[in-house]
């Protein structure tokens, strides 16, 4: 069977984490005019990474500047892995520790440490640096994670951090394939000649095309005219798979970010 997992970034804002992602995927995840123009990450992005032995990993990039901390939150319920990121020529900063407090509270099952931008540093700073990483993890549920140095400009530890991902992917308990969908939102947008599409990590169940959906907590009903995953059209969503899901009888501003899309029977009686 196949598997499917979601990592999600994690750290200081400008340490690496969008090109990070993109070493490992080949795809750039700023979206945004804004994003390119101020080298920081605002809005989530998402990038698919596939894996040996059947598992296919959605990667969802989280900002890491303090003023967009609520935008870090609605892309970071869905998180099975985290590829928690500190820059070795800074350290631990102020948003490292406050995104590894909200990992804490979100009890996320799995970490990986990277350091990244290791070329801008010698080999004593760096040991100082994991140091630093080990007595941040130390009391969380995170402190056998491993740490892996990479450096996306010279490629060091990029092969090393593949593995890891691999391995640890392997490890991670998928979200339950039975029972009612559960897609908690946290993208609402409109495509001209289609209309609302909502996007999110489904959490339990599938969604099949033609399915009747409730928005909760408004529940107001909609139907699903299409479905996408990583930019391929289906036409079933499966739990633990990042979807795209065009719907119709419910107009963009009806829907928001932290909605939870449900099938209708989920809060049937």
């Amino acid at each position: 069977m196949d598997r499917f997992i979601i990592i999600g970034t994690a750290g200081h804002v400008d340490h690496g984490k969008t090109q990070l992602v993109r070493a490992l995927t080949g795809i750039d995840t700023d979206r945004l005019k804004e994003e390119k123009e101020r080298g920081i990450s605002i809005e989530l992005g998402f990038a698919p990474l596939r894996l040996p032995g059947g598992i296919t990993a959605g990667i969802v990039d989280v900002p890491g500047h303090e003023r967009f901390v609520k935008n870090m939150l609605s892309g970071a319920g869905g998180i099975d892995l985290v590829l928690f990121v500190v820059a070795a020529d800074e350290g631990v900063m102020p948003q490292t520790q406050e995104h590894m407090d909200i990992l804490e509270l979100l009890h996320i099952q799995k970490a990986i440490i990277a350091i990244t931008k290791t070329d801008l540093v010698d080999e004593e700073w760096l040991m100082l640096v994991e140091e630093d990483v080990k007595d941040l993890i130390a009391s969380t549920r995170f402190s056998d994670s491993p740490i892996i140095p990479v450096s996306v400009v010279t490629g060091q530890g990029l092969e090393k951090l593949r593995e890891v991902i691999e391995k640890t992917a392997k490890e991670v308990v998928q979200k339950p394939r039975s029972g009612d969908a559960r897609l908690p939102i946290d993208r609402v947008f409109t495509i001209t000649g289609f209309g609302t599409v909502v996007t999110g990590t489904l959490f339990s169940g599938n969604l099949h095309l033609g399915d009747t959906v409730e928005i909760q907590p408004t529940g107001i009903k909609a139907r699903v005219r299409s479905l996408q995953v990583h930019g391929q059209k289906k036409e079933e969503a499966l739990a633990g798979q990042r979807v795209a899901v065009n719907l119709t009888g419910v107009d963009v501003d009806q829907v928001a970010r932290g909605d939870v899309l449900v099938t209708c029977l989920l809060y049937t009686s």
